[in-house]
């Protein structure tokens, strides 16, 4: 199985650096790997000094870059949906170029690149697969979207595929619109499967997310934010990397009180991400473009640490022997979490991010008996008896 490692932070911080940096250490340790973006704005290749070519393509021994061509991949694992849409906006009267424009959908591009990213994983030809992704807020959201499709398909779809076979007859000869047909329907599952698959990677043992800042007061604050978002979707966080640290020694007075400023940031990320462990990156007197450069950074960042080793750690999700659901959620305040109970599920809200969680067949029919956050970690405990109302 392929080590996935992804890296996100807010827009600016120097994340496709570090993440083209950390792909050059795993190439030139020996491990075959591929690098790839699901930030629309593609910038690997400018930062190891190359071009990108079709499908990955080897830019020094061991290293593979695929800027995904996302048009080609669009038809290929949107093709009879896209079809389907374009034709029936054809017949409402819509121009066949106005119709190609709007079954475009937003956020088509980055969720093509995480179905690539899976046929990549499946492919078994990796050791190492790093993953520079969009800024944080986009991250959030489309790793975010295969658990909230699941929903809606496991409830929506079954009585959807009954109503269109009683009504499409009607609905064909009243409305004069094409109504999906098997066919089609079975294509939107097969996307629904692949995105679940890829949920099921990202959240697997294999796979973790490193959070790449700068020392500043407002990126610190939203890296806050996206450790408790990522880690209240089941995504793990390993490592936190600080970028652009200004060296102390022989400073100016002007870089004095940065380097005073960022000494008291950095202290703070010490203190808000323990235990995990951080990393810096120094300031460097020129911008790293190409592998070798990228290979120094690198060595700045990680030392004498294993950057590929395995995740420790017990997921974010998981439930006791005691029947304990436990959720880590990471610098998370009380007042910002709430907790719900709808049937046999739970619905978990931290902050402005919210999750519905299907529980077990071995906790669906007990009630919650108390739920406390401490220390990082939401614990919902259950008693014998049916669901709450």
């Amino acid at each position: 199985m392929s080590r996935v490692l992804l890296f996100t932070g807010k827009g600016g911080v120097g994340k496709t650096t570090v993440a083209a940096a950390t792909a050059t250490l795993a190439a030139r340790s020996g491990r075959r790997t591929l690098v790839l973006s699901t930030d629309t704005a593609h910038s690997l290749a400018d930062a190891l000094g190359v071009t990108a070519g079709d499908g990955p393509a080897e830019v020094e021994p061991g290293l593979h870059l695929y800027q995904v061509d996302t048009q080609k991949a669009l038809e290929r694992q949107w093709g009879e949906l896209r079809d389907y849409a374009r034709d029936v906006l054809a017949d409402l009267g819509l121009d066949e170029i106005t119709a190609e424009e709007i079954t475009v959908l937003p956020g088509a591009e980055e969720v093509i690149a995480l179905l690539e990213l899976r046929e990549q994983a499946r492919d078994g030809r990796w050791d190492v697969i790093v993953v520079d992704c969009a800024p944080t807020a986009e991250t959030l959201r489309l790793l975010a979207l295969p658990e909230a499709l699941d929903w809606h398909v496991n409830r929506l779809l079954p009585t959807g595929r009954r109503l269109l076979r009683a009504l499409s007859p009607v609905v064909r000869r009243v409305a004069q619109v094409n109504v999906p047909e098997d066919h089609v329907l079975g294509a939107g599952e097969r996307l629904h499967r692949s995105l679940m698959e890829v949920r099921e990677l990202l959240t697997g043992p294999d796979a973790s997310v490193r959070l790449v800042l700068t020392p500043e007061a407002v990126v610190l604050a939203e890296a806050r934010r996206t450790l408790t978002s990522l880690s209240l979707y089941g995504y793990r966080v390993d490592a936190v990397i600080a970028n652009r640290v200004f060296p102390a020694g022989g400073a100016d007075p002007w870089r004095r009180g940065w380097v005073k400023a960022q000494t008291g940031h950095l202290a703070e990320i010490r203190q808000s991400f323990s235990p995990l462990p951080l990393h810096t990156v120094p300031y460097l007197d020129a911008e790293p473009v190409g592998a070798d450069a990228l290979a120094e950074v690198a060595e700045a960042v990680y030392g004498r640490t294993d950057p590929f080793a395995p995740p420790a750690g017990d997921p974010p999700l998981r439930i006791t022997p005691e029947g304990e659901l436990v959720l880590a959620l990471p610098l998370a305040e009380r007042g910002e979490v709430d907790l719900a109970r709808k049937g046999d599920e739970l619905i978990v809200t931290a902050g402005s991010h919210r999750r519905v969680l299907a529980l077990p067949a071995a906790l669906s029919r007990r009630r919650v008996r108390e739920a406390v956050l401490r220390d990082g970690f939401l614990r919902v405990r259950f008693e014998s008896g049916g669901p709450d109302d």
